[in-house]
Formats: C-alpha cells, structure tokens, sequence
C-alpha cells in the first residue's frame, strides 16, 4: 500500500517526507503498534539509527520476543547464525 501525502500537508509542517515518515514511524512505535524493526523499515532508517532517534526523545525501546525471534532469522538469513 501506499500513502501520497500533498505537498501541501509537508509545506504546512515544514517537514521533508522523511521526516514525515519517520514522526510517524516513531508515533506507532511508541503506540505499540509497530515493532522497533518494523518502525526504523518504515522510517527508513538502520535499526541503530532510529533507536538514536528513539532516545533523543527519550522514548523508550521495548524489545519484546517478537523483536528477537525478528533478529534470529535475519541472523539466519544472512548466514552469521
């Protein structure tokens, strides 16, 4: 799916559509209803960057069993497991 956000909405917010993206990337994490490594996908950010994000907000990173069951299968997927 795909979201258009007018070029009017980014004006009025004075934000880049990465900046967007990644407001809203942080409003659903902290919402719980993106995991850490869905939210920095969605932000388009590494997953060190948006935790850096995350803790200049001083947004806490709740990493669940979901998270680390995420971690080793893309530790598996790239061979390191």
């Amino acid at each position: 799916m795909n979201v258009v956000i007018p070029n009017e909405i980014l004006a009025a917010t004075r934000m880049t559509e990465g900046e967007m993206k990644q407001e809203i990337a942080v409003m659903l994490f902290q919402k719980e209803k993106l995991t850490l490594a869905q939210a920095s996908r969605f932000a388009e950010m590494n997953r060190i960057a948006f935790q850096h994000l995350l803790a200049s907000r001083q947004i806490s990173v709740h990493y669940g069993i979901e998270d680390f069951e995420q971690d080793i299968e893309n530790l598996r997927t790239m061979r390191r497991l």
